[in-house]
């Protein structure tokens, strides 16, 4: 994709211009003010910028008393709104798979001309980097081992059997597998479809067009966006604290007396916050780059790091044993998907705190996290059709992670089991040490665990800095009013606020006010979400109809006179591609 490319769902003929885009003379970034190497929208990116300044200087200036309210406002969303969270999550899947399913999974995204931009390799590349990344490397240890020792309510096993087992990895897999991707997938088609379609701003407001038309290029917009940039600014704070504070514990356990003890590296905000600086320093060369430049080539070392590392535990680890664990727990984890989905653990009094502790911090991450993930799968994923997108999006990449979290989770549970060296170890440490720990525990007990502990800490540092460069090209996008491409001193100073935020979180409550952050900013972003499956469905289904309309066949009927052009249908006679020139000729 060239980076002088500011088209948005533009054809060679203006077919989707004339006919789908909508009667508006306005056009992404119209009325920006551009100076000092920036180009930002005169409304949402100056209003952001004050609100997050107060934000850092509240949370610096109160102190411990942060940390309390983070807490508090933790523990009152979690027994308040969970259960809204868990309906409206559900709610998403299907809807999405209502989309790729129906009529409308013919539309191509981008318009019948259209080609993809990126290979299905690099597209899923992208995928894993942007959506799962940290996280993944977080959890897949800790996670599994938390409900050995606190087996989840919903299945009532017994703490360190084999029947506890099945159940964490049921859960887990529950976590991470459709519903997240559900939520991203339903974002990412609302902003792609709007944007590529429909030739409206890459920003959050377009999705609203059917209701508001050109006010969303007002204040009710302006509203839209700056909930966005808050959401995706603070579920991103929360994976890159999540990433540093496993870093800082990966260097200090692999280069301490319990590895190469070569070196006493402390553990600590101070020194997660220095690391924050460093690592920061390094995505902004990345994102400085570009789309192509940086964040693909990053993104494509990531998914082989991380096939290197997988591929490494397989071989060395019990790969017997994972493979039966990754078979039984996804086979708990689709008998039980449906209950697991509207657990609440309201009628049940022993619920220990699973669905507030985990699913509902999780599900109001993924929000938070969806406008940034979501409008990057949007930006990468013009020219394949709504079906191959849900497809593609929903399931790919959770079966990958519940392959990745059976490997890990497996080897942990293996040598937990009975009272095996990491259940020992998690029973010294405690959960809350052992949350940042669990993996390097698990490496150093097969072999060359002192590289594979090094290779886990580089993949974490590589999917902090794709995660910051991701993220700061969305925010962008969201300030500059829906423009491609912005300057590269905008990029920059994006990527530097990311970090600076996360410090101060960590700085104000560590990863409780990370955690509170993400499902605070998740609940109103919900209700915009909840609005979206209605817009969504709106734009689809007038698509579809201008593509059933007379006007359409008449254009088709004019194109398909003329040389070199290609015009493909499908069963139903609708148009789903059309090629011209050397395209049509050879067939590509």
């Amino acid at each position: 994709m060239a980076e002088s490319d500011d088209t948005t769902g533009e054809m060679s003929d203006g077919l989707q211009v004339e006919l789908f885009h909508p009667d508006s003379d306005r056009e992404p970034g119209d009325t920006n003010i551009q100076a000092m190497g920036f180009d930002i929208h005169p409304v949402v990116f100056p209003v952001a910028l004050v609100l997050i300044a107060l934000f850092i200087a509240v949370t610096i200036l109160l102190g411990d008393q942060a940390s309390e309210a983070y807490t508090a406002l933790f523990n009152f969303i979690g027994t308040n709104f969970g259960w809204f969270y868990l309906l409206v999550v559900n709610l998403f899947i299907v809807v999405l798979l209502f989309f790729a399913f129906s009529k409308y999974g013919k539309i191509k995204i981008g318009g019948v001309e259209a080609e993809k931009e990126f290979s299905d390799f690099s597209w899923m590349a992208m995928l894993f980097s942007a959506g799962m990344g940290i996280g993944l490397m977080f959890f897949s240890v800790t996670e599994p081992m938390f409900y050995l020792n606190t087996p989840p309510s919903y299945f009532g096993a017994e703490a360190g059997t084999g029947a506890a087992a099945a159940s964490a990895m049921a859960q887990t897999f529950f976590h991470w597998g459709l519903h997240p991707w559900a939520v991203y997938g339903l974002v990412g088609l609302g902003l792609a479809f709007f944007s590529f379609n429909r030739g409206l701003p890459l920003t959050f407001r377009s999705i609203f067009w059917p209701l508001l038309g050109d006010r969303i290029y007002g204040w009710p917009g302006h509203v839209i966006d700056l909930v966005t940039v808050f959401a995706t600014l603070f579920g991103l704070s929360t994976s890159l604290g999540l990433g540093v504070a496993q870093v800082n514990s990966g260097l200090s356990y692999v280069f301490g007396s319990e590895m190469l003890g070569v070196a006493n590296i402390p553990t600590g905000t101070t020194v997660q916050v220095l690391l924050i600086a460093g690592i920061t320093a390094i995505a902004t060369l990345s994102v400085a780059a570009g789309l192509d430049g940086g964040v693909k080539r990053l993104s494509t070392v990531n998914l082989y790091l991380m096939f290197v590392l997988l591929g490494f535990l397989l071989i060395v680890g019990p790969t017997v044993f994972i493979l039966g664990t990754w078979v039984e727990g996804l086979g708990a984890y689709l008998q039980n998907i449906l209950g697991l989905g509207f657990f609440t653990g309201t009628l049940n009094s022993a619920a220990n705190g699973t669905p507030t502790a985990w699913t509902v911090f999780y599900w109001g991450w993924w929000i938070a996290w969806s406008p940034f993930v979501g409008m990057f799968i949007a930006r990468i994923s013009k020219g394949r059709t709504i079906r191959q997108f849900v497809l593609g999006v929903l399931f790919l990449p959770a079966i990958f992670s519940t392959i990745w979290l059976s490997t890990f989770g497996g080897a942990a549970l293996n040598l937990a089991i009975g009272g095996g060296p990491v259940q020992t170890q998690y029973a010294e440490l405690g959960y809350a040490s052992f949350e940042t720990l669990g993996m390097f525990v698990t490496l150093n007990q097969y072999p060359i665990g002192v590289v594979s502990g090094l290779l886990a800490t580089l993949l974490v540092i590589t999917f902090f800095v794709t995660s910051s460069d991701s993220g700061s090209l969305v925010i962008d996008h969201l300030t500059s009013g829906g423009k491609h491409d912005v300057p590269r001193t905008q990029r920059i100073f994006w990527a530097v606020t990311e970090g600076g935020v996360a410090s101060v979180l960590l700085i104000g409550g560590g990863l409780t006010a990370l955690q509170t952050a993400a499902i605070t900013t998740g609940l109103p972003f919900a209700v915009i979400l909840c609005l979206m499956c209605y817009t969504v469905y709106l734009g689809l289904d007038n698509e579809y109809e201008i593509l059933e309309s007379e006007e359409f066949a008449e254009t088709i009927e004019e194109l398909t006179d003329r040389e070199n052009v290609d015009v493909t249908t499908s069963g139903d006679e609708m148009v789903t591609d059309i090629r011209e020139g050397d395209d049509a000729a050879s067939g590509d």
